[in-house]
């Protein structure tokens, strides 16, 4: 089943819709507010809890970084997951990678320590499809609800409630939380069973990454050959090759500005899990695989940390040469 919702809601309306939740599983809320939860608050992750909090709910905070639950304004600090979990009915996750998120979920002071049955966990990283299944199970013995809901947008999208959202698992469950997404994200993709909205996501960012090689590759390639790197982005904006993503990143590269939006390193991993994915499904995969090894070295050349776009300096390396407007 595929579902679509756009048209971002206001805050009245978004609270009006939590009114459908059924009291019995969503104990502790009230007609204005609800009890959540989010863990990981890093640069997708904060702006998305700070969301929460100014649609007026109750949201208790944990993150790895000791001190950023503390800056999110009207937040509740917590100091373990498990105690998060404790304080909520709706628990929201945005953490690194499939370890971190079954660590924070099953883990030593995991939330699923304290969560009460009929409590609902939504994970929003980028994590395994098959490790995130396993995850689910593991809860569902507990009674306690799962959806993955990875999202896109990177750091703009998250600030300015922009999001997209790929979710899988049971469609009551989604409609529950449908309302939460809409204070966070403009676009939701109902993709259907577990597991399957970090299946789309995934395959939304193979194209992703082999982009922005090829993205790489080409302008090396024309400035290394003389042509203008303002007048090779005019060429590919008014071609068949024009792509919002190029459109956006290349300035940035023009100006060298490589601070971090979604990083090399992060953009890796989801390069592997894509690989791994892809060999469960027996898909093959070769230019994903290229890509995925130019990335790692990227990060073995000490740009791991910037954003994608810094990778191309790889290949600016190798060539001797610098695209700058």
């Amino acid at each position: 089943m595929f579902r679509t919702t756009s048209a971002r809601q206001s805050q009245a309306a978004s609270n009006q819709e939590a009114l459908a939740f059924e009291p019995a599983a969503m104990e502790g809320m009230t007609h204005r507010m609800a009890n959540l939860g989010f863990l990981g608050l890093g640069i997708m992750g904060g702006p998305m809890a700070q969301h929460l909090i100014d649609a007026g709910h109750t949201v208790a905070l944990w993150s790895y970084s000791a001190g950023k639950a503390e800056k999110l304004t009207g937040g509740k600090p917590k100091a373990t997951p498990a105690e998060v979990a404790a304080a909520s009915d709706i628990i929201f996750l945005c953490v690194g990678d499939t370890a971190m998120s079954r660590e924070v979920i099953l883990g030593k002071d995991g939330l699923i320590e304290q969560a009460k049955p009929g409590t609902i966990i939504v994970d929003c990283s980028t994590v395994s499809p098959s490790e995130s299944k396993r995850i689910g199970e593991a809860l569902a013995a507990k009674g306690i609800e799962f959806l993955d809901a990875p999202c896109t947008g990177s750091k703009a999208g998250a600030e300015n409630g922009k999001l997209t959202f790929m979710i899988g698992g049971k469609k009551e469950i989604f409609d529950k939380v449908e309302p939460f997404f809409k204070n966070m994200g403009e676009l939701l993709y109902y993709c259907g069973a577990a597991g399957m909205g970090l299946s789309a996501k995934l395959s939304q960012n193979m194209i992703l990454g082999s982009l922005l090689q090829a993205f790489n590759e080409s302008m090396v390639l024309a400035v290394k050959s003389g042509v203008d790197p303002n007048q090779m982005l005019d060429i590919l904006n008014n071609s068949a090759a024009k792509s919002t993503f190029i459109s956006v990143k290349a300035p940035m590269v023009f100006k060298r500005n490589f601070s971090t939006n979604f990083s090399v390193k992060w953009l890796e991993k989801d390069m592997q899990l894509m690989l791994d994915h892809a060999g469960e499904q027996n898909v093959p995969a070769p230019i994903t695989a290229l890509s995925a090894q130019m990335l790692r070295a990227a990060i073995a050349k000490g740009y791991g940390e910037d954003d994608i776009c810094g990778s191309i300096r790889l290949l600016e390396d190798l060539t001797g040469t610098t695209v700058k407007g």
